[in-house]
């Protein structure tokens, strides 16, 4: 069996090559990943111009498509986002408004085009949200099409007012390798027992 694709969309606010908690959890998550023959790469958002908007192409120089077609391309999708005010960030949030096209974009069963999916969620942040944000990523992944597997997010925030970044930190979770671990075993079911077409 061909090895499995993840891809990690970074929703820092930090372009590119600007260091990012964020990104590093989420190359953390596909290392992790790899160990279980998938095959991952990072995309950071905010290093392409997504306009607003709720349809898979917006017109006008939108690079949604770019980001889009590699989403669809991979059978395991993570979003890594930095905490902001208790929220996850705009880009997230932004990313999570283009997902919502894909209701609309039916396979020949009847599915949105990314049911058979994995997603994923990871959160950073030295303020406390990761709970919410995690909540509200998978409710929206969830609505989206994607299948959340077993504790299918992997987060770090420091206490109240901390200063400590997750990027500061030597260390790699046990829940990332746990979420690795679930994720690619979902996907290998997915990809070998898809849902069922509508009736």
């Amino acid at each position: 069996m061909s090895e499995l694709s993840a891809v990690a969309s970074v929703c820092t606010l930090r372009r590119s090559p600007s260091e990012s908690s964020s990104d590093l959890i989420a190359r953390q998550v596909l290392k992790n990943l790899a160990a279980h023959d998938v095959a991952g790469e990072v995309v950071r958002v905010l290093d392409y111009d997504v306009h607003p908007g709720v349809s898979t192409d917006e017109g006008d120089g939108d690079q949604w498509p770019i980001l889009r077609q590699r989403i669809l391309d991979a059978e395991i999708v993570l979003i890594a986002t930095p905490t902001w005010l208790g929220h996850m960030s705009s880009v997230a949030q932004r990313l999570l408004e283009r997902l919502d096209a894909e209701l609309s974009e039916t396979d020949e069963h009847g599915h949105p085009s990314t049911v058979g999916e994995v997603g994923l969620a990871a959160v950073v942040g030295n303020e406390d949200g990761a709970h919410k944000i995690s909540a509200d990523l998978f409710q929206a992944l969830n609505d989206s099409g994607f299948t959340v597997p077993a504790q299918g997010c992997a987060y770090w925030n420091d206490h109240a007012m901390g200063s400590t970044h997750y990027k500061d930190l030597d260390q790699v979770a046990t829940t990332t390798a746990t979420l690795a671990r679930n994720a690619a075993h979902m996907a290998h079911l997915l990809r070998t027992a898809q849902y069922p077409p509508h009736q």
